[in-house]
């Protein structure tokens, strides 16, 4: 997926996770996007070039690294609560964001499926759900990886490493669906 240029200055810095260096892209705006980590970093520092073409590398200001505390602690297994990070979501579209904002209801820990969030939006159409989730530029902080198909297979997941990404991302939250005590058990 290639994001929208933006018409502000847009940064990115990368840093150390538990599953590898991850990115993180911003302007004045708040947080335009969320890199995956590639094989390693410069595989994930060309990724994030070619979504935001003229990004620049930078030391991020305060608030950024509060973001990436969080992310980071959240990937090492820590339950962090990253519904209020700011997103500038203007190259998203109206349903992308209200699918995200579901996406972001969901607490670490917890998945729901993809008819769940359809049912939660009114619509009748999971695959429109997993369409969307799979243009989701914000990944683990729209955390489309605690959405999951109803019977209990995991269901798409477009970052690098696919499925086997969105089993490692569950596994550190230990995930299970509230009606569904043993789904950690399936995705193992």
């Amino acid at each position: 997926m290639q994001d929208r240029p933006s018409t502000h200055p847009v940064f990115y810095t990368l840093f150390d996770t538990s599953i590898g260096p991850c990115g993180l892209a911003w302007h004045e705006r708040g947080v335009i996007g969320f890199q995956l980590p590639e094989d390693d970093a410069s595989k994930t520092r060309s990724r994030i070039a070619r979504r935001f073409p003229g990004i620049v590398e930078a030391p991020p200001p305060p608030d950024i690294q509060r973001i990436v505390a969080d992310v980071t602690a959240l990937l090492q297994g820590e339950a962090r609560d990253l519904s209020a990070v700011p997103l500038d979501m203007e190259a998203v579209s109206e349903f992308d964001r209200r699918v995200y904002e579901v996406a972001r209801s969901i607490p670490p820990g917890r998945v729901l499926t993809y008819g769940d969030v359809a049912s939660r939006l009114g619509i009748d159409n999971a695959r429109a759900i997993g369409q969307s989730l799979g243009r989701n530029p914000f990944a683990v902080i729209v955390p489309c990886h605690r959405v999951v198909a109803a019977d209990g297979r995991l269901g798409g997941f477009s970052a690098g490493g696919g499925a086997t990404t969105k089993r490692r991302l569950l596994a550190i939250e230990d995930a299970r669906r509230d009606e569904t005590p043993t789904l950690f058990d399936l995705i193992s």
